[in-house]
């Protein structure tokens, strides 16, 4: 499918994206083209390792060794661990990297709050996080938030093993553990309810803005650009790859695509043809037969198929099929032909087949 040239598809976002990413500025030299565990993938505020006081060169350049602490007052850092894992550290807290092998990793959270982004995950990774004399296996994909001044562990998606002494327990998403007791048990708790917290946000809108980089990088890593079918030169394979419009590295995997526990899209260069076009206020791009819905809020949501309603965009036959982009919340489209196209997001005419947004002219022609 052909998509739109790539700045229009990322123009409602750079703004934002400038407003965080590009406030690194102008630096004396460019980072490695790949990053190692430890990087030091973005900062905001006072952030130091030991007792060296980072600033906006250090990003991309410092990385946090084996042994050293990174320590925040008023400020806030992101860092890389294997590839599609993200530690993002909140104001005054301290993390020490106690191994950053590919195959051994580990952070411990000696204090404050940190959260981790996991976008992907294999069996032979081991991810480990310590606090308060426990360690944390991080086994599957999703969003765990580390707090060490209460001795909480919190997963708002995926799965964790927790080993203390001699106690074990899983913690699956939705779920949360207090290590301040005898015996570990996990309980529930409300998603909603720390979803406004300081660190979330701040976490949410790094992987929107990581994401959004991975969809500017990935292209110039295609043999003879998008379409090619293969890879060019640069390439090594899944990893952290710099992106100097964003001034971060992005992830982008050997193959597919990957989705963050906020909803973000990371794309291989052979998939990011299908990369995601902003209308409406929302992001949505095509993997195969399927349209995805893009952006934060949506944790890993079915794609927009197979009838029925989901935030306001029906989904039949492709985006939808029939009302066109209004749902329950009413919308863009109920005439005839029905919303983007009437028969599925790639096929029709134009954009819409049949007729505009709802049957009266924004494409016509060919389908997309």
């Amino acid at each position: 499918m052909n998509m739109m040239p790539l700045n229009l598809k990322l123009m409602p976002g750079l703004f934002l994206a400038l407003m965080l990413c590009v406030q690194a500025g102008a630096s004396t030299s460019t980072p490695p083209r790949t990053a190692v565990p430890g990087t030091i993938n973005y900062l905001e505020g006072q952030v130091s390792i030991d007792n060296q006081t980072l600033d906006s060169n250090s990003i991309g350049k410092t990385v946090l060794g084996n042994g050293q602490a990174l320590n925040t007052d008023s400020g806030k850092a992101e860092v890389l661990l294997t590839p599609g894992v993200f530690v993002r550290v909140g104001d005054h807290s301290s993390v020490k990297m106690i191994s950053p092998d590919l195959t051994n990793t580990e952070v411990a959270i000696d204090k404050g709050e940190a959260i981790v982004e996991v976008d992907e995950i294999h069996a032979e990774n081991n991810v480990r996080i310590a606090e308060d004399g426990a360690t944390i296996r991080l086994m599957k994909t999703g969003l765990y938030d580390f707090n060490a001044d209460d001795s909480e562990i919190r997963v708002f998606d995926g799965q964790a093993m927790v080993l203390a002494d001699d106690e074990r327990a899983k913690l699956k998403g939705g779920h949360e553990l207090n290590l301040n007791v005898t015996v570990l048990k996990s309980s529930k708790f409300n998603k909603k309810t720390h979803e406004t917290d300081d660190l979330y946000r701040w976490s949410s809108l790094r992987s929107a803005y990581v994401g959004e980089a991975n969809v500017d990088a990935s292209p110039g890593y295609l043999a003879d650009g998008w379409g090619s079918g293969w890879f060019g030169s640069g390439w090594v394979g899944t990893g952290w790859y710099w992106d100097p419009w964003f001034s971060c590295y992005t992830f982008i995997p050997m193959d597919g695509v990957f989705y963050s526990p906020f909803g973000w899209g990371f794309y291989s260069p052979l998939m990011v043809d299908e990369a995601p076009i902003y209308f409406g206020g929302r992001y949505f791009h095509r993997f195969g037969p399927d349209v995805h819905a893009w952006g934060p809020g949506l944790h890993y949501e079915p794609s927009l198929r197979g009838g029925g309603f989901y935030n306001g965009f029906h989904s039949g036959s492709g985006l939808h099929s029939g009302r066109g982009m209004s749902g329950p919340r009413g919308g863009f489209g109920r005439g005839s032909g029905g919303g983007f196209h009437g028969g599925g997001f790639p096929r029709g005419g134009g954009f819409h087949g049949g007729g505009g947004f709802h049957g009266g002219g924004f494409g016509g022609g060919r389908g997309r």
